[in-house]
């Protein structure tokens, strides 16, 4: 196997930061410590149409979620301190938690700035079945699992200053509910033993137990519309979406999403880690504006401004866009992305912002524009990109 093929393991660790931005902003200013701390937007919280990031523990115990706007939690914290988000510190301190789990010498499978999984014990070979397995001789058992997802906590929090949960199961699904009952506290596992502060370990042996009454929302990717149609079903708990006929869920979800309830509610889920970086496609940046653009020359400025931001970065990675896409939401909140392919991939400044600008022009005039986006699509590095689409299309 290459190095990029996934691998199956008896273990996977959920790693997922504690109030990420938070954190590193707590690292740089210790007296935050204990404060009720926002970031998001420009960290001005009476700035319309900008929205909560992250927020505290502190902040969170009154309501404040990521995604609310900033004027609501403003309105349920005045006292609260309100921080920008500053990106090139995320970045920074998430790979320097990423490198030091490497280090440890287990499979790496990054999802983000703040989760990560890591395999133990690797089954490729086997024939072990996604959430039904059984560990072997050479695999760790409960003890020694706990241990090691202790002594990666203990590890990153001695060399990166943050903190983590970890939710421990047989796939990368259960495992990241596993780190939902961490998150809540909840130390009895059902399994005779106390769990570490911080872990959580959940497979077949206390699953129905934990999970078979929680709502079919709780299980991972169940989102309120599936849940709603699946109550519509008479479907409201998990033990009711395990007793539903396959068929049955075939036939409401399509094949897809029907086999893929069936299996989630059992346990079921992905046991592999692919070990190599994620390399981005593309990069984008949009902005929500105050007050809605209506000039065709402001528009155009603010799209130049966008494409300068985001071509500074990529050609920072070394990177080559061969496509440009531009995103318009109007005051009515109708969304459309439209794009095409540059004559050869290049970073040409000039040239891009131009194909940009006729990317713009292609749509209605006289629409005030609430949101406005920038995507540069980018050559792969190992590889020749497929350039054969349509020039411009509507996405």
């Amino acid at each position: 196997m290459s190095a990029s093929t996934p691998r199956r393991h008896r273990w996977l660790l959920h790693i997922d930061l504690d109030q990420f931005q938070v954190a590193v902003e707590r690292l740089r200013s210790p007296e935050l410590v204990g404060a009720a701390v926002i970031v998001g937007g420009n960290g001005d919280p009476t700035e319309a149409r900008k929205v909560v990031t992250c927020a505290s523990y502190e902040a969170r115990a009154v309501g404040v979620r990521a995604g609310m706007p900033l004027r609501t939690a403003y309105r349920k914290m005045p006292d609260a301190v309100y921080l920008p988000l500053d990106m090139s510190a995320y970045d920074a301190a998430s790979a320097q938690v990423m490198e030091t789990l490497r280090q440890m010498g287990h499979p790496l499978e990054v999802w983000g700035w703040d989760e990560a999984y890591a395999g133990i014990g690797d089954v490729s070979g086997s024939d072990i079945s996604s959430g039904d397995s059984e560990p072997g001789d050479h695999e760790p058992g409960d003890d020694e699992i706990l241990a090691l997802a202790s002594d990666i906590r203990d590890r990153v929090a001695a060399e990166c200053g943050l903190a983590c949960r970890i939710g421990i199961s047989d796939n990368k699904q259960r495992a990241k509910m596993a780190t939902g009952f961490a998150k809540r506290g909840i130390r009895d596992a059902g399994l005779d033993r106390v769990m570490p502060p911080g872990l959580f370990l959940l497979d077949k042996r206390n699953w129905l137990p934990l999970m078979g009454s929680a709502p079919t929302g709780d299980l991972w990717s169940v989102g309120p519309r599936t849940a709603d149609k699946l109550a519509a079903m008479g479907v409201a708990t998990v033990e009711q979406l395990i007793a539903t006929d396959k068929d049955d869920l075939i036939a409401r979800f399509g094949p897809h999403q029907g086999n893929w309830l069936y299996v989630l509610c059992r346990g079921g889920g992905d046991a592999t880690i692919t070990v190599e970086p994620f390399e981005a496609k593309s990069h984008s940046k949009s902005h929500t504006f105050a007050t809605d653009l209506t000039e065709p020359a402001e528009i155009a400025a603010a799209a130049t401004d966008l494409t300068d931001e985001l071509l500074g970065e990529i050609v920072a990675e070394g990177r080559t866009p061969f496509r440009v896409a531009v995103t318009v939401r109007t005051a009515t909140f109708y969304t459309r992305t439209k794009s095409r392919k540059l004559a050869a991939p290049t970073t040409d400044r000039d040239t891009i912002v131009a194909a940009v600008n006729e990317v713009l022009a292609k749509f209605e005039q006289g629409r005030p524009v609430r949101l406005l986006g920038v995507r540069l699509d980018l050559v792969d590095t190992d590889t020749a990109t497929d350039t054969d689409e349509d020039d411009e299309h509507d996405e």
